[in-house]
């Protein structure tokens, strides 16, 4: 079966967001029939929690680095998880999906060319959510979502303080429209 025809059969919703708690939220609030569909989230793969205990020989990783791991997760994710509940029939919510790691690379400086073509294999969404946290709440109190992991791990080596990378994020995130890949 094609992609496109699996695609037809099932819905792909995708959930991004600064908050890991926020964008948790809005992906079970998305998934109206638990029998018909899941929520397929970040480090499927298990790569991040690899990550999260090597030890300091290995290094504090870039922000591409980080966003080609996010780019080889969410292939395992589509491989693994997604495109059979699609081709099933069911939807799936992603959570996060493309919008969060392309805000994530933008606030980090990388060029919005080299994020479309990273992700150029992902399939675009049949409806979009953003979640964003409650107002005053501390975007990092949840840390166990990708843009926390990312300002946590990532080597800051001529990039932005952590607090101004989530600003930024945060920002590329609420005008998300503009960071729609050009296909």
């Amino acid at each position: 079966m094609s992609a496109a025809a699996a695609r037809a059969k099932g819905r792909l919703i995708a959930v991004d967001g600064l908050d890991a708690a926020a964008v948790h939220a809005a992906a079970k609030a998305a998934l109206v029939s638990p029998s018909r569909g899941g929520i397929s989230r970040w480090d499927a793969s298990g790569v991040f929690q690899d990550l999260a205990v090597a030890g300091a020989g290995a290094g504090a990783p870039s922000a591409r680095t980080l966003l080609l791991l996010y780019a080889a997760d969410l292939a395992f994710r589509l491989r693994w998880q997604i495109r059979p509940a699609l081709a099933e029939g069911r939807t799936v919510i992603a959570a996060p999906y493309v919008a969060t790691a392309v805000a994530f690379g933008r606030a980090a400086g990388l060029p919005r060319t080299w994020l479309a073509t990273l992700f150029a294999f992902a399939p675009q969404p049949n409806g979009r959510r953003f979640a964003h946290p409650a107002r005053g709440a501390n975007a990092l109190a949840a840390r166990d979502g990708f843009v926390g992991f990312g300002c946590e791990r990532m080597a800051r080596v001529d990039g932005p303080a952590q607090g101004l990378l989530i600003e930024k994020t945060a920002a590329y995130l609420r005008g998300a429209d503009r960071l729609r890949p050009r296909r």
